[in-house]
């Protein structure tokens, strides 16, 4: 017995048809984005680039671009022309320099914080010295202060006692 050739929902007809919608989904889209770029460079206020560029170029989207097919774009601009002339050793050396600019300042200024840090911790360390000196000289005044109150208590006691032997009582009122 043979299967049936119901496929259900997704037949070989309504497969192709998602397909050829995606493709033409695909395209549409791809060419949209060309002219819609080109409307805005139209519409702009800057003045008209004067790339001997292909149309192509365009098309082509400028991750796959190669070196030989853009030679001619921005050839007139004098910026442009310069920095395309810069062969790869020029531009690694101008973006090593311009690291090394940037890890100097940096450097600079994570000395810059350092000297404050240390002065900083300087100062704090002898406030603290200060204080340190301050509750010591608080300490040997309330040890001399409870010393002094100890012989106080016994030199009252001692009175106290001799009053006593002498006849005094103390008055309750």
């Amino acid at each position: 017995m043979a299967h049936p050739q119901d496929h259900g929902f997704c037949s070989n007809g309504a497969a192709r048809l998602a397909l050829v919608l995606v493709g033409v989904c695909l395209v549409g889209y791809t060419v949209r984005q060309s002219l819609h770029w080109r409307f805005i460079m139209e519409t702009s206020s800057c003045p008209p680039c004067l790339c001997d560029c292909s149309d192509e170029s365009a098309l082509v989207p400028t991750d796959i671009i190669n070196s030989s097919f853009t030679a001619d774009c921005g050839k007139h601009e004098p910026e442009m022309k310069e920095e395309m002339e810069k062969d790869i050793v020029a531009l690694m050396s101008e973006e090593l320099s311009l690291q090394e600019a940037v890890a100097n300042e940096t450097l600079q200024r994570s000395e810059e914080l350092l000297r404050t840090a240390r002065s900083v911790s300087l100062h704090y360390q002898k406030e603290a010295e200060k204080c340190t000196a301050g509750v010591e000289t608080c300490e040997e005044a309330r040890e001399r202060a409870q010393g002094q109150l100890a012989e106080e208590l016994k030199a009252s006691e001692i009175w106290e006692r001799r009053a006593r032997e002498l006849g005094w009582e103390e008055m309750t009122i």
